[in-house]
């Protein structure tokens, strides 16, 4: 698994006019097929009269998942350079749809490759991306006494708190990177008296 990957921080649009064609970029971060898959419908509904809807994704937090399709421009020349140019900006977990309104005026195949790379290349510079990292998941059971102060520390030494529950005892979820285990295993034992329970989980990624 990669350590971190990069995406968009939400859904976002970014139009472009070439030689009277309008390019539409449509982004949206994305965690399954099914779920790309259903964006590139939404948008297709919301743009019913254009001539393409071209559209590319990476999934995988390591780029495992890469798909494409020109919609009907000519082979080449729409999906894969949007394809390429989210490979190129290391993004992850995200899709591209471009909606072209035709201008009456053909672009070439140079001209199309370098519109629908370019329009979602714009895409990313104009919207935010964020960087996750992965974590290692892990829960700590404390008694009410000292969840409170622990918490604080756990926030303020910048610990990733997911979730806190109350219970019998308290127990808070966090995440870590893999390389801190050990070291918070000391720090919580000193910090709880050695009363605290440590829990490892499976692994996520997490804002940085």
């Amino acid at each position: 698994m990669a350590d971190e990957y990069r995406t968009v921080a939400r859904e976002g649009v970014h139009e472009i006019e070439i030689s009277k064609s309008r390019f539409i970029c449509a982004l949206a971060p994305v965690a399954t097929e099914e779920e790309a898959q259903a964006f590139v419908a939404r948008i297709r509904k919301e743009h019913p009269t254009a001539r393409h809807h071209c559209w590319a994704y990476v999934l995988g937090a390591d780029g495992s998942v890469q798909k494409a399709s020109d919609d009907g421009e000519p082979g080449g020349t729409a999906g894969v350079p949007m394809l390429q140019m989210l490979v190129r900006r290391e993004m992850r977990y995200v899709v591209a749809v471009v909606t072209r309104y035709f201008g009456g005026i053909k672009l070439g195949a140079g001209g199309l490759i370098r519109a629908y790379g370019g329009v979602v290349g714009e895409a990313l510079d104009t919207l935010d991306t964020v960087t996750r990292r992965r974590y290692r998941l892990a829960a700590v059971t404390v008694d009410h006494q000292r969840a409170g102060k622990l918490e604080n520390e756990l926030r303020a030494t910048g610990r990733a708190v997911r979730e806190v529950t109350y219970g019998a005892g308290v127990r808070i979820e966090i995440g870590l990177p893999e390389a801190d285990v050990d070291t918070f295993r000391a720090w919580l034992a000193d910090a709880t008296a050695g009363t605290a329970e440590f829990e490892l989980g499976g692994e996520a990624y997490g804002d940085v």
